[in-house]
């Protein structure tokens, strides 16, 4: 969970996979239970422990009957890794990392179009040995009791995205446009993007022998990151998209909670484009997310959060104010239009502005995971957050202005541990 020191810090419990009630007495003897549940004895218990699926209650998560809050984190690249066996040591480093800092859900991508490394090489294509590198996310993860947020496809052009789906069409000659936005209304795409959902969740692990859509090792899937559809900023193209791939996935896989991927920008009929969103740019982007998240097929609301980049006149303390504002207007949502959990997808900080320093994000993620606690501390809709993103050692070419190897800095590792030890919180699956 995401719970953060309180003048209750100490009196607060973790529950433990096995149902034993382990107080907390300050941060050192939260990191021996930690180490000790993931650090050497979690891997055989996980595997003898039958795994639940997480699921909603309003505004809650629950799992086995109970609140399941969630810190965790953004890896985006734990699929490409895993093709190479020089680079395969990574994931299970960084899912360990994670566990043993609490941490229980990763998001990470489950696909890769047509690029290096392509999982779908062309459409209905794919590319069994990609394939096998999913496999063994998959069984990596639950081994160190970490559950998977599963992203689809990018509205990016990395690892392939909608720029891809359109290039197929365009060069099998069925493409209605070269436009990227043709992704969200193009028949032929649409078509693409059904096959590709329905190979992957009906996909049945060569190393486990379980279908990932009945596999409870995947916490949710996200049917796109960070959508937009700028040629139609009414939003009707991208909201008739979300119903129709929503409804699709449902229709396969009942188990599993789903979210879109939305940033959080308000649209242009909802009056908080004038007083939440960053600038007026967010509003004209085809997205708005209370309509795209009110969907009865989406399980739970999803945020993104980076002033930095939406802003280009702010300093650190303004950022600051906004986040806290940009916050609190969508737990407001979950609680009050909604109903549903809201999860703060993606955060993070860039090294690359003017001011930074890196104290700043200590400062950044702190007032992220506070904002989350005094929601969950009133069982509200705030129901966790995923840094942007966590490497481990050597990846430099990988990283981005936002990533962290968290354990290069104690006073950030410190910051994640305490977080994940306070509050009620499900080790090793619940």
């Amino acid at each position: 969970m995401i719970l953060r020191s309180s003048p209750t810090y100490r009196k607060k419990m973790v529950v433990a996979g096995n149902g034993l009630f382990y107080p907390i007495v300050g941060f050192a003897s939260c990191v021996a239970f930690i180490y000790m549940s993931f650090g050497g004895l979690g891997t055989n218990l996980q595997e003898k422990t039958k795994l639940g699926f997480v699921e909603r209650n309003g505004t809650q998560f629950m799992l086995d009957g109970k609140a399941f809050y969630i810190n965790g984190w953004n890896s985006y690249w734990l699929m490409d890794h895993s093709v190479d066996e020089y680079t395969k040591p990574r994931v299970r480093e960084i899912l360990q990392a994670g566990a043993k800092m609490g941490l229980t859900v990763c998001r990470t991508w489950a696909f890769n179009d047509g690029d290096y490394n392509a999982l779908q090489i062309s459409p209905g294509r794919f590319n069994e040995e990609v394939f096998k590198a999913l496999d063994h996310v998959i069984v990596e993860a639950r081994q160190q009791g970490i559950r998977l947020l599963f992203s689809l496809v990018n509205n990016l052009q990395a690892y392939g995205g909608k720029t891809q789906y359109v290039k197929w069409a365009w060069d099998e000659g069925v493409g209605l446009s070269a436009s990227n936005d043709s992704f969200f209304f193009d028949p032929s795409i649409r078509n693409y993007f059904k096959n590709y959902v329905k190979t992957l969740l009906t996909r049945k692990n060569t190393l486990n022998g379980i279908e990932y859509r009945d596999d409870p090792t995947i916490f949710a899937w996200e049917l796109i990151n960070e959508p937009r559809c700028i040629t139609d900023a009414s939003g009707d193209t991208l909201q008739d998209w979300i119903e129709e791939m929503s409804a699709f996935v449902k229709a396969i896989d009942k188990k599993h909670l789903l979210t879109v991927g939305l940033e959080g920008f308000y649209g242009p009929k909802n009056p908080k484009r004038l007083t939440v969103n960053p600038e007026m740019w967010a509003s004209r982007l085809g997205s708005d997310f209370i309509r795209n998240s009110k969907i009865p097929n989406i399980d739970f609301a999803s945020v993104h959060i980076y002033p930095d980049h939406w802003f280009h006149d702010k300093e650190f303390h303004e950022n600051l104010k906004f986040v806290s504002k940009w916050m609190r207007s969508h737990i407001e949502d979950g609680d009050k239009e909604l109903n549903k959990p809201v999860m703060f997808t993606e955060y993070g900080l860039s090294n690359q502005n003017k001011d930074f320093e890196p104290s700043q994000r200590d400062r950044f993620y702190k007032a992220i995971l506070d904002a989350i606690y005094k929601s969950a501390k009133k069982n509200g809709s705030g129901a966790g957050s995923l840094v942007w993103q966590l490497f481990v050692g050597g990846m430099d070419k990988y990283n981005d202005e936002f990533g962290i190897v968290p354990w290069e800095r104690p006073s950030t590792y410190k910051l994640i541990i305490e977080q994940s030890c306070s509050g009620k919180f499900h080790f090793l699956g619940g």
